[in-house]
């Protein structure tokens, strides 16, 4: 049964389909559908009963058939027994392939926890390398830092196979005993530099490591470093306070200036004026400044043009109103000719022509008014001019303070605030100038172009007030009268 079934089947198979071909000869030979006419005559072959071979061949073929059913119940049986037996074997394997899954996901867990711990012992490893180089150079720095004290060195000299433990204890201690020392106040006699850097010898009171002062015969006082270890006296300090400390007083106020090392030099800085702001503006600043002092000079012109006008108005109305309403025409025109001024001149113009009709002093007035406009705002639109420019040569100013900041920047980097000074200085003081001259000469121009207006009205209403009073004069006597 182990066999090839087919096996069994084709030795059965052959004398079937050897009798199944002779029927067919037989068929052939009796005239059936598949004889053809020969060509040449074949040789005779034995007459057999068509009937009888019939049913041999039905009998075989039932027979053969009947085996072949018994074959195919055996295959499916077989079959069956196959599926069974490959059912079985695909669960086990599947069992082990979900078992081996199983185990390679544990594995795989457990390598990416060994991954975990071993990142982290790397990392606990550079953070223990970074602690000590940090160790190391807090070890180097201190001891240059504590060299000029005397103080034994922590990172070399005999303590170089000390723990890290042993020389944190060492520099602690050192430092503590440091710190108690110069903490105090303590008095030695040194040189030190006078304001003027005339270096002197005289008596330095330290005050414990982050002050002095200084006293050589009248002069001396609270002292700042001036670079390499020196010292020298600080430009506002009072000598009294450190003559008093060096004769063991304390004085009720200390005027200290508390410094961190005397390396580095304290430089004293100037206090801004006025010339060093707009210095620092550059030439755009000086152009500001001389736009700003020419505006000045043309208010104050302007000024006194509408003062003098605005003056004479009042005194035009009346003089001349009073000889008008006398009838002197005459004597009116002298008086407008005496006081001069726009608003003189403006009324002289009305009463030549007061023998006219109104409305046509009326126009003789107002083109005299127009004529003296141009008197009364002279200046006037040059000052507005200067308040327009002035805003816009500080935005100039801006505009080149921060190119050549942006240069600087390029060419040094940012690593220096103080190579950026000049390109902000000239940024900023620029705008600062414009708007400081565009302002006033906005507002002083408005008010004085309305002074102006104004100054027109009353020139019209004094033209006005000069025709109305000859309207309402006393009429002359007539001779009949008389």
């Amino acid at each position: 049964m182990n066999g090839n079934p087919l096996a069994r089947i084709r030795p059965r198979l052959l004398p079937a389909a050897i009798l199944m071909m002779v029927s067919f000869q037989a068929l052939a030979q009796d005239g059936g559908p598949a004889s053809k006419p020969a060509a040449v005559a074949a040789p005779p072959v034995p007459q057999t009963n068509p009937l009888k071979s019939r049913n041999e061949l039905q009998a075989a073929y039932q027979k053969e058939y009947a085996f072949l059913e018994a074959q195919l119940r055996e295959l499916r049986q077989r079959q069956e027994e196959f599926n069974a037996v490959a059912a079985e074997d695909e669960a086990r394997k599947e069992a082990l392939i979900d078992r081996l899954e199983g185990e390679y996901i544990a594995l795989q867990s457990r390598g990416e926890r060994i991954n975990d711990l071993l990142a982290d012992a790397e990392r606990q490893v550079a953070t223990v390398e970074e602690n000590r180089s940090t160790l190391e150079a807090t070890f180097l720095q201190a001891d240059s830092t504590l060299e000029p004290y005397g103080i034994q060195p922590v990172a070399g000299g005999t303590n170089r196979s000390s723990s890290d433990s042993e020389k944190i204890d060492t520099l602690l201690t050192g430092t503590l005993d440091l710190l108690e020392n110069i903490g105090k106040r303590r008095q030695v006699t040194g040189s030190f530099f006078l304001a003027d850097g005339t270096e002197v010898t005289g008596t330095i009171v330290h005050i414990g490591n982050i002050a002095a002062y200084g006293i050589a015969g009248q002069q001396g006082g609270a002292l700042v470093p001036a670079g390499d270890g020196q010292l020298k006296v600080w430009g506002p300090s009072d000598p009294d306070t450190a003559r008093a400390l060096a004769a063991g007083h304390d004085p009720d106020t200390l005027n200290i200036f508390v410094y961190e090392s005397t390396r580095k030099a304290i430089e004293e800085q100037a206090g801004k004026t006025l010339l060093g702001v707009i210095n620092s503006g550059g030439s755009i600043a000086w152009m500001i400044v001389g736009l700003g002092a020419l505006a000045a000079v043309l208010i104050l012109l302007r000024m006194s043009f509408l003062r003098s006008a605005s003056a004479s108005t009042g005194r035009v109305e009346k003089e001349v109103g009073t000889l008008v309403r006398q009838g002197s025409l005459e004597d009116a025109l002298q008086a407008c000719k005496r006081l001069k001024g726009s608003t003189a001149r403006v009324v002289a113009s009305a009463v030549r022509n007061l023998e006219r009709d109104r409305a046509h002093i009326e126009d003789i007035v107002s083109e005299q008014i127009l004529h003296e406009s141009a008197h009364l705002n002279r200046f006037g639109a040059f000052i507005m001019v200067i308040a327009a420019v002035a805003p816009l040569l500080g935005l100039l100013g801006t505009v080149t303070g921060m190119i050549s900041t942006f240069d600087i920047i390029t060419e040094f980097g940012t690593g220096d605030p103080k190579l950026l000074s000049s390109g902000i200085s000239i940024a900023l003081v620029t705008t600062e100038v414009g708007l400081a001259v565009a302002i006033p000469a906005l507002i002083f121009g408005n008010l004085l172009s309305g002074w102006a207006e104004s100054i027109k009205d009353n020139m019209e209403k004094a033209a006005l007030h000069v025709m109305n009073l000859y309207l309402e004069r006393p009429a002359a006597p007539t001779a009949a009268g008389a």
